[in-house]
């Protein structure tokens, strides 16, 4: 089994700072994209950022400039660095990884609990 497990959510004023964390654990060949979606109130679960193995990143165009998002492959952690934070912004954030699993040709999804992130204004 793989788990993802999210840290670092919590409450803040607009024009404030959160990292979140997400480590994966468990028996697995290989992480390969990693990633944080969020899914604010009734809204649509939706891609915030993404990166590869190999360190290419993606963003939402709501978060560039802002949001960055980074990975320790020896500690199979994703992190994302969140400035300027909006109530926009306010949603729950869950961590996102294609993991391949050892004697398997192809990666699986995995999905943490989710994590709250509340920005006041």
């Amino acid at each position: 089994q793989v788990q993802l497990v999210e840290s670092g959510g919590g409450f803040v004023q607009a024009g404030g700072s959160l990292r979140l964390s997400c480590a994966a654990s468990g028996s697995f060949f290989r992480i390969h994209v990693m990633g944080w979606y969020r899914q604010g109130p009734g809204k649509q679960r939706e891609l915030v950022a993404s990166i590869t193995g190999g360190g290419g990143t993606d963003y939402a165009d709501s978060v560039k400039g802002r949001f960055t998002i980074s990975r320790d492959n020896a500690k199979n952690t994703v992190y994302l660095q969140m400035n300027s934070l909006k109530p926009e912004d306010t949603a729950v954030y869950y961590c996102h990884a294609g993991v391949q699993r050892i004697g398997v040709g192809y990666s699986m999804d995995y999905w943490g609990k989710g994590t709250l992130v509340t920005v006041s204004s």
